[in-house]
């Protein structure tokens, strides 16, 4: 027998990290078991709201230098897409502070060189993730373009893009008619574009993660659909999950349920503080007269992308937790950006949706053991959840494999906090 084949690994979340880490244990023969409350891919999973980038070149924190000047200004800006429920602030503020705490550029530097080792390859990490399975039909190779209303506006980025150029990633500009021959669905207000090439998106995010999770059950993964309560451990080390449907048994165990993942350290000693970055995003659907490849527009920060029968527009920063419905006035706020870029769109109807981006104080993930418990994390993700997902989850599947992953894993340590 193995050494893969005495392990028996139950991974809590069916989203993006925890189907890639199934899928990849059990190509490398490794039992399995995934265990989600709701269907994998789901309308309500946060990795199917996301805009579907493949953003290999995402490695800008949002707490850049200056961040704590401007919010103040953000906030009370009623065009500026960040939100704040009030009556939130209190439970918000020992979180705040410490996110905050990173807004300078010797912490901005750090964190972007995490991201990147993270990102750089998303493309490649996702091709080799759905390879030759029902997935891949979902994964397109395309440009990924940054829109400026002035070559000005764009310089007014530079900081971010030195971090992107510093990560390996320089973009091609584009101005005037050259703008509207790429895109001729902009409004003539926009003037400039920053073309990424070599990046990639995903046609319908929740199409892709259920098929991924299809193919790690036609591997062998056993799903299990169920809320896990808590976490049975003997000597230090994880021999179960109890859950709503019973007693699950397991020799290790990744936890991958995004920001719902704090809570649960808290059972191991592990206080993480992660908080809920909501987010939203516009389904129009049978859209024409729209984008053709993803943009992100900078002007309202939100990405626009074609996806399989409607256009996506995703976006938006509202800090509110987890159990406050939406809010009708970031929706409002993105038709209204939406309308000034693309004025001609044309869309039969349309489907909001609100999720939950996992946002640690750092802005970096947790990857690899708690402890010596034998439960790894792998969650808080943040903007570049299923750009690295599936790398992710590899790396999850080579520490469990007992194989040594090619990352340096000390930026993503859960020991940190």
């Amino acid at each position: 027998m193995s050494s893969s084949d005495s392990k028996a690994v139950a991974i809590v979340g069916a989203g993006i990290v925890g189907v890639s880490a199934a899928i990849w244990l059990r190509r490398a023969g490794v039992d399995v078991t995934l265990v989600d409350r709701a269907v994998s891919g789901g309308t309500g999973s946060t990795s199917s709201g996301n805009a579907g980038i493949l953003a290999a070149c995402s490695v800008a924190p949002v707490t850049a230098p200056g961040m704590v000047r401007k919010s103040p200004g953000m906030l009370m800006d009623k065009d500026f897409p960040l939100f704040l429920r009030w009556s939130y602030l209190p439970r918000l503020m020992p979180w705040l502070l410490k996110y905050l705490s990173n807004a300078n550029d010797k912490d901005t530097r750090r964190i972007a060189k995490g991201l990147g080792e993270l990102t750089h390859d998303s493309v490649a990490q996702h091709a080799a993730l759905c390879e030759g399975t029902e997935a891949s039909v979902w994964l397109l190779r395309s440009d990924y373009s940054f829109v400026y209303p002035t070559h000005a506006a764009f310089d007014a980025d530079a900081y971010t893009w030195k971090l992107r150029h510093d990560a390996g990633f320089d973009p091609e500009i584009l101005e005037g008619a050259a703008v509207r021959e790429r895109h001729p669905s902009l409004t003539d207000s926009v003037n400039c574009l920053a073309v990424m090439h070599d990046h990639g998106f995903v046609r319908d995010p929740a199409r892709y993660v259920a098929a991924l999770a299809h193919e790690a059950e036609k591997l062998g993964a056993r799903m299990v659909r169920a809320e896990v309560e808590d976490f049975q451990l003997t000597d230090g080390r994880i021999t179960a999950l109890l859950t709503t449907a019973g007693t699950l048994t397991c020799s290790q165990a990744i936890l991958a349920t995004g920001v719902w993942s704090g809570s649960m350290t808290k059972k191991l000693g592990l206080n993480v503080p992660i908080e809920s970055e909501r987010g939203y995003h516009i389904d129009f659907k049978s859209a024409r007269n729209g984008p053709e490849s993803p943009l992100m527009v900078t002007s309202g920060k939100f990405v626009a992308t074609p996806m399989d029968g409607f256009l996506r527009c995703a976006g938006v920063v509202e800090f509110g937790g987890l159990q406050a419905s939406a809010s009708e006035a970031p929706l409002n706020l993105l038709r209204k950006k939406v309308k000034q870029t693309f004025p001609d769109l044309e869309y039969d109807s349309e489907d909001t949706w609100l999720g939950h981006r996992p946002a640690p104080s750092d802005s970096l993930p947790l990857i690899g053991e708690i402890g010596t418990t034998g439960i790894y994390a792998g969650f808080g993700h943040h903007h570049i959840g299923l750009t690295a997902g599936p790398k992710t989850g590899r790396i999850l599947s080579e520490l469990i494999s007992g194989q040594a992953p090619h990352t340096d894993l000390n930026p993503y340590s859960p020991a940190r906090f």
